[in-house]
């Protein structure tokens, strides 16, 4: 799978961030992005076929990894990956909207097209609300679908067609548990800062407006 896009993406993003906007992309593009094509793609490469139970019985091994791994993890962490940066999109195409409108007018309409005031502000807050409420959403789904956030190393299958109860044993169990623990990591970091720089953008036009507001009544 290619990422250039999303390189791309949080590239042109970064301009338009304040400083803990800024850090959020870092640690999604180093600690994300780069972890999941250098390594984890590799780890998981071939987790079907790495998957053993002590049986041969037809059938019983692929309806025990159904069971057991529903979704492939690494798929899962792909889609976790393109949901929580296409909000980002949003401040984007506000941005491009401003300068479009502009060049329209041919006038000078914003001091800067990419300053985080008026309606972009909007736009910028609505995107980190989205971001936070879908890195929560995918953790969520990620426990539920797996019973927590673990890598068992033995798993106990009695489904059909498997004719009683057989053991089934996952490959590097040990290696997974610990890019499982620093992706998971990594996503509850993203949440912090997403609340982090929606507290202080909030606060900081907050002040503003009082400032503003007290400074007309003076007047």
């Amino acid at each position: 799978m290619s990422w250039a896009f999303l390189r791309d993406l949080l590239s042109g993003v970064n301009k338009y961030s304040t400083g803990i906007g800024r850090i959020w992309v870092a640690v999604v593009f180093l600690f994300r992005l780069l972890l999941y094509v250098a390594a984890a793609e590799n780890i998981w490469k071939h987790e079907h076929d790495e998957f053993e139970c002590n049986i041969k019985q037809p059938g019983c091994e692929n309806v025990c990894f159904d069971h057991f791994f529903p979704v492939s993890h690494i798929r899962f962490w792909a889609l976790q990956l393109i949901m929580v940066s296409t909000p980002s999109l949003l401040v984007v195409f506000h941005v491009a909207y401003r300068e479009n409108r502009e060049k329209h007018h041919n006038q000078k309409l914003y001091k800067n097209p990419g300053k985080i005031d008026g309606g972009l502000l909007c736009t910028y807050l609505i995107s980190l609300i989205l971001k936070t409420g879908l890195e929560i959403f995918f953790l969520v789904l990620f426990y539920k679908l797996y019973n927590g956030f673990k890598i068992p190393r033995l798993v106990k299958c009695d489904i059909k067609p498997c004719p009683n109860t057989v053991d089934c044993y996952i490959s590097k169990p040990t290696e997974k548990m610990i890019f499982l623990y620093f992706l998971v990591a990594a996503s509850c970091l993203c949440i912090v800062l997403n609340l982090s720089e929606l507290s202080y953008l909030m606060f900081k036009y907050s002040t503003k407006c009082y400032l503003k507001r007290h400074v007309n009544k003076q007047q």
